[in-house]
């Protein structure tokens, strides 16, 4: 079986950078036709995708987070992890690690709130 988890600071500052970190267990992230997707849902706005990186490697962001969004993974960890930057109280949401193919999502992780204030 395999399981997400998603860890990361509780409660930022406005301008500070976010990282959040997925681990992965029950099988490698470099599994064939396996990426992983990061997603935020918040009661302003719904779910929001904001990136994924496929198994080959090569990743993907949502133009709503222009370059404040990067995407990688440590493969030695078995980790995916999210970096936001110069967030501000808007990025207050939960984020979640998706695991999804091309024809449909296999696992979600628990989510990390994430509160963003001065």
């Amino acid at each position: 079986q395999v399981r997400l988890q998603e860890s990361g600071p509780r409660l930022l500052e406005p301008s500070q950078t976010l990282s959040v970190t997925c681990t992965v267990s029950g099988d490698s992230i470099t599994t064939d036709y396996y990426d992983y997707m990061w997603i935020r849902q918040s009661p302003e706005k719904g779910l929001e995708w904001m990136g994924a990186i496929k198994w080959l490697g090569n990743t993907y962001r949502s133009p709503s987070f222009g370059s404040r969004a990067s995407i990688f993974r440590d493969t030695a960890k078995n980790q995916v992890t999210l970096l936001l930057s110069s967030v501000t109280p808007e990025d207050t949401a939960v984020y979640y690690c998706v695991r999804d193919t091309d024809y449909a999502v296999v696992d979600w992780g628990q989510g990390t709130q994430v509160t963003v204030s001065s």
